[in-house]
């Protein structure tokens, strides 16, 4: 039986959220800039911003060679669907007032160009992801958070700890990432993406932020480590790690930003 199952109602008619399904391209593209503008706020509220860096990308749904993105030097607890800038893999704006953040667009575009099934890429510089990646190692399956990871992120070493301005420096990054979903980049910090879509690249994010800061947490007590066994921490990932599932954690936190900055979505 699938977690997806078991969280299923047993009684009909009752409210359970599903993904929505869309009639026209513009109708999916306000639906995902409104999930990239409440995303941001999402990470702001988090205390994941540090000054311009971090970056959020989604792919447009009509052009898949196109991506949309947060405005450069914009707060993340400013932006409004309606700020986005639309980009191509050349850093060049198509839509939009704003500058786009130029190393942001070379790892983004990168990841895109290299892994046409990702459909969302998210990144920030934060304080536990930071700190492990430092370290240039994997996270263990210590808890079912970091379980939803295991044997499923990469470790990068290339261009580690660089300013990544060079675009052939973003393919060896976006190639190495592969078909994980996170990325720890040593000396750097932590990329999410999502394969379906914008909402499940988030809560990627955000888990192995928090499996980061566990196992730092963890490894501080200077006790051993108690790892989940291998057929265990598979089981975890591969039920309660799935697309489906990260999308339905997303969803309680975009339901409560909008409720209380519903600007986000003008």
């Amino acid at each position: 039986m699938s977690a997806s199952s078991v969280y299923e109602p047993k009684q009909p008619n009752l409210r359970f959220p599903r993904p929505q399904l869309f009639e026209t391209f513009a109708e999916e593209r306000q639906h995902r800039k409104e999930r990239l503008a409440a995303s941001c706020r999402i990470m702001y509220s988090l205390g994941y911003e540090y000054g311009f860096a971090g970056h959020l990308t989604v792919r447009d749904p009509e052009d898949p060679a196109l991506y949309w993105t947060n405005p450069f030097a914009m707060s993340f607890a400013q932006v409004k669907a309606s700020d986005l800038i639309l980009v191509d893999h050349d850093g060049q704006v198509i839509e939009g007032t704003w500058a786009v953040n130029q190393a942001g667009f070379v790892l983004h575009a990168a990841i895109h160009e290299a892994n046409p099934d990702v459909v969302a890429s998210v990144h920030a510089h934060t304080i536990h992801g930071m700190a492990w990646a430092a370290l240039g190692r994997p996270l263990d399956p210590i808890t079912q958070t970091a379980c939803g990871f295991f044997e499923d992120q990469a470790v990068i070493t290339a261009e580690a700890g660089a300013v990544v301005v060079e675009r052939s420096a973003g393919v060896r990054v976006a190639e190495a990432f592969g078909t994980a979903k996170i990325a720890i980049h040593q000396n750097h910090g932590l990329f999410a993406v999502g394969r379906e879509s914008l909402d499940e690249a988030v809560w990627w994010f955000i888990a192995a932020e928090r499996a980061c800061q566990i196992q730092l947490l963890a490894e501080a007590t200077g006790s051993p480590l108690r790892l989940v066994d291998r057929e265990a921490a598979i089981h975890s990932r591969d039920h309660l790690a799935t697309p489906f599932m990260a999308w339905l954690h997303f969803q309680p936190m975009y339901e409560e930003i909008v409720r209380r900055e519903p600007d986000l979505l003008g």
